[in-house]
């Protein structure tokens, strides 16, 4: 059964999680890093490991510094061949990818599996990421950070009405076919429920659920927040993607104006930048308060 705080003991929980010593078994710390998972590619460069990585995956682009490193594939066309050439010592994986870490193993190359989960679980990765490549004290402070911007952002949203949110991350462009949104768990709640959002989906305890342009009609979210990584859209798309809502104007969200296409790699990517994004998305949601 998963047990989800309440929001306004978010920042509590993850003060706590930030001092909870990293427990495992005391290992070598590696010279020759090879991370096939973004998010945690951009946690190495930020508590300082950027010298010990040799390899990245195909959809890595932040920082700029990684355009220089080999690319090794990614969550599902790893490319071990050019892994194995790469002479690592360590591999950094998603969980899911369990062939290719048992390959990886039988070969006697340490890996470090990567799993999606809450906001608190993120921070424990970025945690266990430092103890095992001997940045403990770098990656304790980025965590420190994060915790704190999230604290100052529940001090500033205490006490204000939580409108009730739909946070799309996935659709089809210029329509509403293959919507996926945040269910009741997961990195984007917990990002939404922390940003001063009531998640419409909180009831739904998966990760992420597809919908339909009826069920979004049916739940009647205040405010439709969508993520994409696509970064670099023009300003005409932008307006083209946020125009197609218009076609459920009997949604409060759309009727009031309140669609917010949010750009950028961090809302998907539950890094070091997860304060920056859970900020953004509350400046969406309460952009009178929200630092």
């Amino acid at each position: 059964m998963v047990v989800r705080p309440r929001p306004q003991y978010l920042a509590v929980i993850l003060s706590l999680i930030a001092l909870l010593p990293v427990t495992g078994t005391a290992q070598e710390h590696p010279q020759r890093i090879v991370s096939v998972v973004p998010a945690l590619t951009e946690a190495l460069f930020a508590i300082g490991a950027s010298d010990q990585i040799v390899g990245v995956g195909s959809f890595d682009t932040i920082p700029a510094e990684i355009i220089s490193l080999p690319r090794v594939g990614g969550l599902l066309d790893p490319d071990l061949e050019q892994i194995f050439s790469l002479r690592p010592d360590l591999v950094i994986l998603y969980g899911s990818q369990a062939d290719q870490i048992e390959q990886l193993t039988r070969a006697g190359i340490a890996t470090f599996s990567y799993v999606h989960g809450g906001l608190a679980d993120s921070l424990s990765t970025l945690r266990r990421l430092g103890a095992r490549t001997g940045r403990e004290a770098a990656a304790q402070q980025v965590v420190s950070m994060i915790v704190a911007r999230l604290a100052n952002l529940d001090s500033s949203l205490r006490g204000r009405r939580r409108p009730r949110a739909l946070l799309v991350f996935a659709r089809e462009p210029g329509s509403l076919r293959n919507i996926y949104a945040s269910g009741g768990v997961g990195f984007l709640h917990d990002m939404l429920e922390a940003a001063g959002g009531r998640n419409v989906l909180a009831h739904v305890a998966r990760e992420s659920i597809q919908l339909t342009s009826e069920a979004i009609l049916t739940t009647a979210p205040e405010v439709i927040i969508e993520l994409t990584y696509n970064d670099r859209m023009t300003l005409d798309t932008q307006l083209a993607e946020r125009a197609v809502w218009n076609r459920l104007s009997a949604v409060p969200a759309v009727r009031n104006r309140r669609v917010h296409l949010l750009l950028g790699t961090h809302f998907v990517r539950p890094g070091p930048r997860l304060a920056e994004a859970t900020t953004a998305i509350a400046r969406a949601l309460h952009p009178d308060v929200a630092p």
